[in-house]
């Protein structure tokens, strides 16, 4: 059974049109889905209408799709100037409205600071202007862009206070007792750099489902620490397994979910750590700081070594180091990084192949190209000698056990953040796992933390329950009359109802796809349409098991 609702297909401004819808279809409801429990969502108030359609894709493998509320009558259009979280940030805004020619007013956030007091707001959101229709906000917004601000669009509904949606939400309920297909990571593109629409890569794969995975990096050709998400388009940001094979290391120890057999059997969310080493014959070893990517740009930092301005994780922020070693597999494709710097090529053996006074050039199908800047391509270059071997080693590690994490060809590792529940209980720690909204000069991070954490957005989610099922949950957002979306506290709460007792936040935004049966379920919130992404988590038919 196909999900049913009556903005299924609308893209583009389209969606815009129908904010003032009064409620969701409900004729086509049908009993509570036997694949998740019983309760509704928590989402809005109680007596919202939520219909539910369910359809087993393959023995052990169930979509649920569900659909819940109707759009509020209060919800608005509003121009955004900026988030003011101290009364002289918010003034110094206000005032800019009102030399520009505009009554500027005060929308307080949906949450507080995490290093704060908890009863005390972030702060408050600056704001000209009340529409009923995106466009006229719109022409607004460019008015006020043209008089040097930075404005946004943005809908009141996706605020983080109390809506009554409209929600648009897709589930993916995995069994390993009785699903006898495989369960996995996949690379887009089957490589590091690029990157592949969810879409693509379950036609690709053959698969029977598949939800976008990780985050990843979106080059924007800076090639620069700072602000943005800058270095090898499609390299992921965060640990990543694929196939047993280590492809990226970790961001400190954000949490990750693991599938460690090709059924999901034992499947768990762990935090997650990675050491990488090099030893030279005369026993003098060096860290390795990175895996299949640029040196020198840590995408959400979380770095070691010399990683500056910090090695805490801080989310969409691209952090620095002079002194990188970085290892480059065949994984990475044929062609290594380039640029100054120090480069030795070990062959299958371990043993050093070749050396160069830069950084770039082939990667051999069977071996390990080793590249070094500052300080490391000095012990680099005084320890790589033609014939001598390098021993590379690496380990992934449960950050709570501190014990190594057995990998098998048959273990997948998806990077996420942040965790969403432990036990069964809230555990939101944004500070530790990199969203604190963090004074870094030049970055407005107050603002990023309001727009990511606290307002709605389009949302991927993993899970696990107390018998081993795997939740895997796509939720639609930034079109308002179609769905709002979910604040990270929400998605929270919607996976414990679910059933989850240990669940990941994934990426979401743009890159959130759910694929069942090569159709997309839902609307992307991109008016481009699908966003490609770096990897995506696959459910593929009983053939392509590995025994």
């Amino acid at each position: 059974m196909k999900k049913l609702t009556p903005h299924r297909g609308l893209v583009g401004g389209a969606v815009a049109a129908c904010l003032v819808t009064a409620s969701i279809a409900t004729a086509v409801a049908t009993p509570s889905a036997t694949a998740l429990p019983s309760g509704e969502l928590p989402l809005g108030p109680a007596t919202l209408d939520e219909t539910r359609s369910e359809r087993q894709v393959a023995p052990g493998v169930t979509h649920v799709a569900i659909e819940r509320g109707r759009t509020s009558a209060d919800d608005f259009w509003t121009v955004t100037i900026g988030v003011g979280t101290t009364e002289e940030e918010a003034a110094k805004l206000e005032q800019q409205a009102r030399d520009a020619g505009y009554e500027p007013r005060r929308d307080v956030t949906a949450g507080p600071d995490p290093k704060g007091p908890s009863d005390q707001p972030l702060g408050w959101m600056v704001r000209v202007g009340k529409y009923r229709d995106k466009d006229a906000a719109q022409r607004l917004a460019d008015e006020v862009k043209a008089k040097g601000m930075t404005p946004r669009v943005q809908n009141s509904g996706e605020d983080g206070h109390e809506t009554e949606g409209p929600w648009s939400v897709d589930v993916m309920v995995i069994d390993p007792a009785t699903f006898r297909g495989r369960l996995g990571s996949e690379l887009g593109t089957e490589i590091v750099p690029g990157r592949e629409t969810t879409s693509s890569v379950a036609k690709r794969t053959g698969a029977l489902a598949a939800i976008n995975g990780g985050y990843f990096v979106i080059d924007n050709g800076k090639n620069a620490p700072g602000n943005w998400l800058t270095g090898t388009d499609g390299d992921l940001a965060g640990v990543s397994v694929v196939n047993g094979e280590l492809v990226s290391e970790a961001v400190t120890d954000r949490p990750a979910l693991v599938v460690p057999t090709d059924s999901g059997r034992g499947a768990s969310v762990k935090r997650l750590r990675t050491k990488l080493s090099v030893r030279a014959n005369d026993g003098a070893s060096r860290e390795i700081t990175g895996l299949n990517r640029q040196a020198g740009l840590i995408v959400n930092c979380g770095g070691v070594g010399d990683a500056t301005p910090f090695s805490h994780a801080a989310h969409d922020y691209t952090c620095g180091n002079l002194n990188e070693l970085i290892a480059v597999t065949p994984k990475f494709g044929d062609s290594a990084p380039e640029g100054s710097g120090f480069q030795a090529t070990l062959d299958e053996n371990g043993r050093v192949a070749e050396v160069q006074g830069s950084r770039g050039g082939s990667v051999p199908q069977k071996g390990t190209v080793l590249q070094a800047t500052g300080t490391s391509a000095e012990w680099l270059r005084a320890h790589a000698k033609v014939g001598a071997p390098l021993t590379v080693r690496s380990a992934v590690v449960d950050s709570e056990t501190r014990a190594p994490l057995p990998l098998s060809p048959q273990t997948s590792i998806i990077n996420g953040g942040p965790l969403l529940l432990r036990d069964g209980e809230i555990v939101l720690d944004p500070v530790r796992d990199g969203w604190s909204p963090e004074d870094i000069e030049g970055s407005d991070r107050a603002n990023f933390y309001n727009g990511w954490y606290l307002r709605r957005n389009p949302r991927t989610a993993a899970g696990i329950t107390e018998d081993g099922r795997i939740i895997l949950l796509t939720a639609d957002g930034r079109r308002p009359g179609h769905s709002v979306g979910l604040t990270i506290d929400e998605t929270a709460k919607v996976m414990r109802s679910l059933g989850a007792v240990d669940a990941i936040n994934l990426d979401g935004g743009g890159s959130t796809a759910m694929v069942v049966n090569n159709e997309l379920q839902g609307i992307p919130s991109e008016n481009s349409g699908e966003r490609p992404d770096g990897d995506a988590l696959v459910v593929l038919p009983e053939a392509a098991r590995k025994e």
